[in-house]
């Protein structure tokens, strides 16, 4: 995630949405919103703006790569029927125990049952952002900027790896490797892959892999790639319960939440950037 802040979007957040930010192919932008996404009508209506929050209309013309702003219609969206408690709360951060099944932030059909989204609107907290983000899947801690104001700090501590995440996992299967171990390897997500694979080269992700008893297994990543725990333990015969990814890609329907993937964000540690004081957040979570 970017540590820098981008521009200040034209719209402001809207019910827990910021508005949505298109790039063009270029030419007439009512013809191409219209040809594209079917959305013509909003130009009509003066809801598309320029990054500098004048409207476009039926006559504007952009070019190539230029950006325009709009809210998105929401659709139907199948509710994740878990709370989103919170761990702790000041003035800049927000840290929650984000539940098994709800998205950090919108993305694809994910969009209002994500905890970015209905945080926001239950904390009347317009510009909370994530300064990291947890898997769908994944339970546990997860910690959020209050302020605009603060954010790059925070992002900049995640992305810098100036954060300790302690997580636990239940895996079926016998370890191939003697542990604990720590893996090194190359883990790449490409887009339309539901899977993300481990390929030759400079590894860019690494986790240490404790076993703790009876099935459980605490991982400490020193990197955040895509999937990276669910890979690395797939990769040694551990593959988590509840995956249904990997090692295989299994078809589960969106209103079923009986089987969680059993991965929890159990701990975050870190100096904070702004107060200089420790901190340190522990999910009240169980793995089942």
């Amino acid at each position: 995630m970017e540590a820098i802040l981008r521009q200040r979007p034209p719209l402001p957040v809207r019910d827990g949405l910021g508005p949505a930010r298109l790039r063009l192919l270029g030419g007439n932008v009512y013809d191409e919103l219209q040809t594209r996404f079917g959305i013509g009508a909003k130009v009509l209506a003066g809801e598309v703006v320029l990054p500098d929050g004048v409207a476009v209309d039926d006559t504007t013309t952009l070019p190539a790569g230029a950006h325009v702003y709009l809210y998105r219609d929401l659709v139907d969206e199948v509710e994740v029927p878990f709370d989103v408690p919170l761990l702790y709360r000041d003035d800049d951060i927000v840290v929650a125990d984000k539940p098994h099944f709800l998205a950090t932030m919108p993305r694809g059909g994910h969009v209002v049952q994500t905890a970015l989204v209905r945080l926001r609107r239950a904390l009347d907290l317009p510009e909370l952002s994530p300064a990291h983000r947890l898997d769908r899947m994944t339970a546990g801690v997860l910690l959020f900027t209050a302020r605009r104001e603060v954010r790059g700090a925070y992002q900049k501590m995640f992305a810098e790896g100036g954060v300790c995440k302690t997580y636990l996992a239940r895996a079926d299967g016998a370890a191939t490797v003697a542990l604990p171990a720590t893996l090194r390897s190359r883990i790449a997500k490409r887009r339309g892959q539901l899977q993300a694979v481990e390929e030759p080269g400079e590894p860019n992700a690494e986790t240490c892999v404790e076993a703790v008893g009876a099935g459980l297994y605490r991982l400490t990543p020193r990197t955040g790639r895509t999937h990276q725990l669910r890979v690395h333990m797939a990769s040694i015969g551990l593959p988590i319960i509840g995956d249904p990814l990997y090692p295989n890609v299994i078809d589960v329907a969106p209103d079923d939440f009986g089987n969680p993937l059993q991965l929890l964000a159990q701990r975050l540690a870190f100096t904070d950037p702004i107060t200089g004081g420790d901190r340190e957040f522990v999910s009240g979570r169980e793995l089942g």
